[in-house]
């Protein structure tokens, strides 16, 4: 594609659709990225986040709908498909092509003394400034800690290393555009703040799907949220995250108060109609030796008031569809005050340590630590689920420990939501974290975020007062996170958490700390 002047640069959908087999994923979406755009795509999993993202940058035909685009795109996907034989010199070579044509164009220009074509070509380098562009590529490598070795096969690079290479690349190039799937992925923390920075200075427009609070925090100052709203549109918020956040809260509140509103008015109207119907078959009936005639004449106008009641119920519809789930968080914290007590423990080859520790009814514990320092060790021994090396750990009476980990038990496919709770033994309880859809949905077809959900609620339903959290922001969106923050801070119950979540470290960082 041509590239064009970036302030004539533009992405621009209108009544997109996408169906995906019997799924409607996106519905009469509509949306402009401009040249100056800096705009999240949020949602819950499921609601066609990539899907947008993807028919945004022509890699997708949508079913319904247009997209207009001008200007050049650059596309970071989750995964980075390769053909054997390619090099990350395969990929920084394409993510240079534009830089190197045009620094030919302009030599070739001056060498046949063309001055048009020379100054369409200085126009064109300058632009993408295609002196400093290997070298921006070299930043951006060693910035991300990608590998910087350009015949080095991509076959032998793990999955992060690949999609920091990608990364490096497109943002070392000047594309008028760059469309970001989760591109926090696989970053460290200095990684991240390159991936900021970069993002916040980008000359054109930015629009990016990302779990990443802080990343959203940060850079976005637009978002679309494509979770379902009162009128099934999705909804788009200016002003920052903050401003997000505040907005579908208002949205939210309006939209329940008016549903609670319509569902009062229809049960008040049933009732009437039962009264009515009651009246009809008893209630009209006069005393005992109350004359024919009189019962005769009463009769119609029962009827009469049971048809007006009938009618108005008809009348009424309940317009405004449910809310969507807000997460219940269940009483905690019952039972004893002493809970946890660690001594001096260790796990051979897997948590150094020792570490000393104890737990109380309403105590609060921030786990920190470098990949590898033991984190998931020290986090399952509290939960019972690892034996000590060397020290000890107890679990006084009345302990009940839930460890919500960065990974979901191995459950049988077929299992639905309410027969795992039933295999569990605990009452049952969506606890607005699985809606209608993904109760009856097989564990093996749902989606990791509605499997992290249901693992969620299945331990918060056996009512434990400790609960552990191996990096809980994994997999949910940033709404949830938000909330499932909200009550860790309010709980009874003893909280342990080990994160790398930047947002989250920030709202839990008055708690105590423990860095391995």
């Amino acid at each position: 594609m041509k590239s064009l002047a970036i302030d004539h640069a533009h992405l621009r959908a209108e009544n997109v659709g996408v169906t995906l087999g019997s799924r409607r994923v996106l519905h009469d979406v509509s949306v402009t990225v401009s040249a100056r755009s800096r705009l999240a795509i949020v949602g819950e999993n499921g609601r066609g986040k990539t899907t947008l993202l993807h028919v945004l940058a022509g890699l997708r035909a949508p079913d319904h709908g247009t997209v207009h685009r001008a200007g050049t795109i650059g596309v970071a996907r989750q995964a980075l498909p390769f053909r054997s034989g390619e090099t990350v010199g395969t990929l920084t070579t394409e993510a240079l092509r534009e830089a190197d044509n045009a620094l030919r164009a302009l030599d070739a220009a001056v060498s046949d003394f063309d001055e048009d074509r020379y100054a369409a070509a200085l126009e064109a380098a300058t632009r993408l400034d295609a002196w400093d562009a290997e070298r921006r590529v070299d930043i951006a490598l060693e910035a991300l800690g990608a590998c910087p070795d350009r015949t080095r096969e991509l076959s032998t690079l793990s999955v992060g290393q690949r999609y920091r290479v990608r990364l490096a690349c497109l943002l070392g190039a000047r594309h008028d555009f760059l469309l970001l799937d989760e591109p926090g992925n696989h970053l460290d923390a200095g990684g991240l703040a390159f991936l900021t920075e970069r993002l916040r200075g980008h000359d054109g427009g930015v629009a990016l799907v990302s779990h990443d609070r802080a990343l959203l925090a940060d850079v976005a100052t637009e978002f679309l949220d494509l979770d379902p709203s009162e009128d099934g549109r999705p909804r788009t918020y200016a002003g920052g995250y903050d401003a997000w956040q505040d907005g579908r809260r208002r949205d939210r509140e309006r939209w329940v108060q008016e549903f609670e509103e319509q569902r009062a008015t229809h049960q008040q109207l049933t009732l009437a109609v039962n009264q009515a119907r009651d009246r009809l078959s008893t209630g009209w009936r006069p005393d005992k030796g109350t004359g024919r005639h009189q019962r005769q004449s009463r009769a119609p106008g029962v009827v009469q008031a049971l048809n007006r009641e009938r009618a108005a119920l008809d009348a009424h519809r309940v317009t405004v569809p449910e809310p969507p789930l807000v997460l219940r968080w269940p009483d905690l914290g019952a039972g004893a005050t002493a809970l946890v007590r660690v001594h001096d423990m260790t796990v051979t080859g897997r948590l150094a340590g020792p570490v000393t520790l104890s737990l109380d009814r309403g105590d609060r514990l921030l786990v920190t630590g470098e990949n590898g320092a033991g984190k998931s060790t020290l986090l399952s021994a509290l939960a019972g689920e690892l034996a000590p090396t060397a020290g000890s750990i107890r679990h006084l009476a009345g302990a009940k420990v839930a460890l919500i980990g960065q990974e979901v038990p191995a459950w049988p496919e077929e299992l639905t939501a309410r027969r795992l709770f039933e295999r569990a033994g605990v009452p049952f309880s969506a606890m607005g974290l699985l809606d209608t859809e993904a109760l009856r949905t097989p564990v093996g077809r749902m989606s990791q975020g509605q499997q992290r959900r249901l693992d969620l609620a299945l331990k918060l339903a056996g009512r434990p007062n400790v609960l552990v959290f191996d990096e809980p922001t994994n997999h949910l969106s940033a709404v949830l996170v938000e909330e499932l923050t909200e009550a860790l801070l309010a709980t009874p119950a003893a909280v342990v958490v080990a994160t790398h979540d930047r947002r989250m470290l920030a709202d839990l960082a008055a708690w105590p700390r423990l860095t391995l």
